[in-house]
């Protein structure tokens, strides 16, 4: 008896540490994988993680487990009705089971994902502000089952936990909002003083139509910042379910090539895709790796020069499937490329050569690091610039997380 008082006060201080910790942490992905390191440490249990729920869509999404380096998990959808995760938001009460497998309330998907079965589960709602932020659940304990001091000590980390999400989301969305704001403010500044200038009567007719049509480019470009800033803050919560499927990432290249030729040749740019006959079938998010090519296929023909030319080359090895895209182009200057995949950064260089975001390399490097992937670039001023694109062949193992 007084060994099993010990090893619980033994566990609450090692609880009160970890809340510590968890307090000081601001950056989501670390702090995520801290509480279900802990989560699962302090209960004795195989594994552990964290689904999150967005309140306004109504939705419960996969975020994270222990020992899964798959970050194509993310954002797996869990629905409320049918899971044991979903009852626990619904009813804000913990659930504490031997057997998941003889529960109705037990979804097999994200079991069937990874692959590992479920035994036993203990899950708990995580509250904050009367508000449900998620769920944390611990599975399989690793001897006999889970028991009211687990339950006691899981509730007591969950507590601290959902107050450090939501510290860390808020901090997380207004870094992202006051960056947004500030992009915000040169094509506002533009649209203002068009449409001040038009209300002035001296205004020729062709002064008018060329005020007009700067208009229109500049709610283009916002609305384009706005779609991109959306598509940054999805990959970057975590929100956004990647849908692999099995393809041919030699037709792929075409079909990227075929879809940019029009505006190759506005400039009279060639491109030549170079693929091996046997390039094998990559198992990813089609469209989502589609997005990638079409982006940095965009930027290897606004940033070339005329007549000039874009290579996209297909490769492969055991592990890995990579594609380069090399141009003729400008070219970027060394101190700019540790910076290229900043959220808003641009080549000063180029500000005179094409309007972008500055956000589509950030959503690139997000894309592929989704897949377990590697982006890199290599460039020389007045010679031209080469992305690479690195993607494992395979998924990794994936050890079980249960909704």
């Amino acid at each position: 008896m007084a060994e099993i008082k010990t090893r619980t006060l033994d566990s609450y201080l090692r609880v009160i540490e970890i809340s510590r910790d968890l307090a000081s942490t601001l950056d989501l992905d670390t702090l995520l994988e801290d509480i279900v390191r802990a989560a699962a440490d302090i209960t004795h249990a195989e594994a552990a993680s964290i689904l999150l729920y967005d309140d306004t869509a109504r939705q419960l999404y996969f975020q994270i487990a222990t020992n899964i380096d798959e970050p194509t998990m993310r954002g797996l959808v869990v629905p409320l009705e049918k899971s044991i995760a979903g009852w626990i938001v619904t009813n804000r009460s913990p659930v504490r089971i031997d057997d998941a497998h003889k529960d109705e309330r037990f979804y097999s998907g994200v079991e069937q994902t990874v692959g590992q079965s479920t035994k036993s589960l203990l899950g708990i709602p995580l509250i904050t502000k009367n508000k449900v932020v998620g769920v944390l659940e611990v599975v399989n304990k690793k001897r006999g089952k889970f028991t009211d001091p687990d339950e006691s000590m899981l509730t007591v980390l969950g507590a601290q936990a959902a107050v450090a999400i939501e510290n860390a989301r808020l901090f997380q969305q207004s870094d992202l909002i006051a960056e947004f704001v500030h992009e915000l403010r040169t094509p506002l500044a533009s649209l203002s003083t068009a449409t001040y200038l038009l209300l002035r009567p001296e205004m020729s007719r062709e002064q008018r139509d060329q005020i007009v049509n700067n208009i229109h480019n500049e709610t283009l470009r916002l609305n384009s910042l706005a779609s991109s800033f959306l598509d940054l803050a999805r990959l970057e919560s975590g929100r956004v379910q990647f849908r692999k499927t099995r393809f041919s990432v030699a037709d792929l290249l075409y079909e990227v090539r075929d879809v940019m030729m029009t505006k190759a040749q506005e400039t009279s740019i060639q491109i030549r895709v170079d693929v091996p006959h046997d390039m094998p079938l990559l198992e990813a998010d089609r469209d989502k790796i589609k997005q990638v090519l079409l982006n940095l296929l965009s930027n290897a023909i606004k940033y070339n020069r005329s007549n000039g030319s874009v290579i996209i080359t297909g490769n492969f090895t055991d592990t890995e499937i990579s594609v380069n895209i090399q141009d003729t182009g400008l070219g970027i200057p060394d101190d700019s490329i540790p910076h290229l995949f900043e959220k808003f950064f641009r080549v000063r260089e180029h500000e005179g050569k094409a309007t972008g975001t500055g956000l589509g390399l950030s959503i690139c490097k997000q894309i592929v690091q989704g897949h377990n992937g590697r982006i890199e670039v290599k460039s020389k001023m007045g010679v031209g610039t080469s992305f690479n694109i690195h993607l494992p062949r395979a998924p990794r193992a994936m050890p079980h997380s249960d909704g």
